[in-house]
């Protein structure tokens, strides 16, 4: 087996990139690239009355979306036909697979009989054996000849040694009467040629393992170290589905988390590492290991990922948050920041993103600086700027003209314009949110007027005092 680490992903482009795919992506890449290996991308496309341009496409945005690159070509599984059909007949050849010319109704006949007579209905072929000069000139199914005695053990680095009875198995069919090959086929050989020494999957895929391993052993393959993953289930303990809410990764993208939170939040659904819960993709990369894979479903909490999410906003660097903003806009399908918006919002990160789980919670909280002259109060807001309030405004801007423009000079102008008038700061801040951002809520009134600037936040008074 070659030493360097190679993994892949594999969907199938049916429909968008599931959470729980999303997850087994960030696994395989996460593994790959803390080993210095390779992630590789195939596309599982030989359904081809299901598969869909559309599907890949949503597949490859969900995936960049989450920062998850991939090494090489992405590789088509219905273009690889020819060698999985290559490899099916050499098989043939050896002696190790067979011409089955037996008919869905003598397949049906049989099962029945081992039903009604208890014995295993897996179907044994009269042609396993046979001579092949007894073969007729009709259509065939190639089978792979399974082991009939002993035991198969699934070496598994998540669910341990898993020990299947060979008489379990039956001679799978390996290409069909039609020339094409079936998928188990077609992921052993695709997994070979593409060098991928470790198979990190979900565990519904387990029992597949033993099946599958019959090929490599019959190829004389090296069978590569199996990780089956536990599922991911909704709050409910029932597996994940369209009843527990959004499912694709760019709806969680349109929802407004951001991606750097929800590769963290994904990478603790079923692996930890102690008792960490937030890190860094560089921490993830230098932990992640399969032994800190747990066997029992992950339980998805929405509750978790916006905290996770939380913490992963505050510490963004405000460059790249305004461009993480622009993308959450774009996939919701909402208008983009206009140049003056993104600077604005870039300029009052520092005072944002603390407070913010979610992406619109940050662009809610930038309401203030996003606006356009004449700033629109709420219902809310409107109520704090009654004639009293109006008339305090109006003799306040005078006052703010001459001011050095930083937060200490702000809050003494402030503290002695209220206590000439016997009052204090609070009674003014109602009027002064208000007239800054329309809101009842906003961040610091200071913090507004400093990422406004003087002009602005003068303009803003005198349009509310009028």
């Amino acid at each position: 087996m070659s030493a360097e680490v190679v993994t892949r992903f594999a969907p199938s482009p049916t429909g968008f990139l599931h959470i729980g795919g999303a997850r087994t992506a960030l696994f395989n890449w996460l593994y790959a690239r803390g080993k210095g290996g390779r992630f590789l991308l195939r596309i599982e496309d030989t359904d081809r009355a299901r598969s869909t341009p559309e599907a890949t496409d949503a597949i490859l945005q969900g995936l960049a979306w989450l920062g998850l690159d991939h090494d090489g070509e992405i590789v088509s599984q219905f273009e690889n036909a020819p060698r999985h059909a290559e490899v099916a007949n050499a098989l043939l050849e050896a002696g190790k697979a067979y011409k089955c010319f037996a008919t869905q109704e003598e397949i049906n006949a049989f099962r029945e009989a081992a039903k009604a007579e208890g014995r295993s209905t897996l179907y044994q072929s009269p042609w396993r054996d046979a001579d092949p000069a007894s073969h007729p000139d009709a259509p065939y199914v190639i089978r792979i000849k399974a082991p009939q005695e002993g035991q198969t053990v699934i070496r598994d680095q998540v669910q341990g040694d898993v020990t299947i009875s060979n008489a379990q198995l039956d001679d799978m069919v390996l290409l069909r009467s039609d020339g094409t090959p079936v998928y188990m086929l077609a992921v052993v050989v695709d997994d070979h040629d593409m060098g991928v020494t470790h198979v990190i999957r979900g565990d519904d895929h387990l029992n597949n393992a033993a099946r599958q391993m019959m090929i490599y052993q019959a190829m004389g393959w090296d069978v590569p170290v199996w990780a089956h993953i536990p599922l991911i289930h909704g709050a409910d303990g029932k597996k994940l589905s369209k009843r527990h809410g959004a499912l694709g990764a760019q709806e969680y993208q349109a929802m407004g988390y951001p991606a750097a939170g929800m590769r963290n939040y994904l990478a603790r659904l079923g692996w930890s590492h102690g008792d960490d819960e937030f890190f860094t993709d560089a921490q993830a990369r230098d932990w992640f290991d399969l032994d800190g894979i747990r066997k029992s479903p992950a339980q998805f909490d929405l509750k978790k990922l916006e905290n996770i999410c939380g913490q992963h906003i505050a510490v963004s660097d405000d460059a790249a948050l305004r461009q993480e903003c622009q993308g959450y806009l774009a996939a919701a399908g909402l208008p983009p920041l206009d140049p003056d918006q993104a600077q604005g919002l870039e300029r009052a990160m520092y005072c944002l993103k603390e407070r913010a789980k979610t992406l619109p919670e940050l662009i809610e909280k930038a309401h203030f600086v996003l606006t356009h002259r004449p700033v629109e109060p709420d219902e809310k807001a409107q109520k704090a700027l009654d004639a009293e309030a109006r008339g305090l405004l109006a003799e306040l801007t005078p006052h703010l003209q001459d001011a050095s423009w930083t937060k200490e000079t702000l809050e003494e102008v402030m503290n002695s314009f209220a206590a000439a008038h016997d009052t204090k700061f609070g009674k003014l801040a109602g009027p002064l949110r208000a007239a800054l951002a329309g809101r009842a809520v906003t961040p610091s009134v200071f913090d507004m007027m400093l990422v406004l600037g003087r002009d602005e936040t003068l303009a803003r008074l005198t349009d509310a005092a009028a």
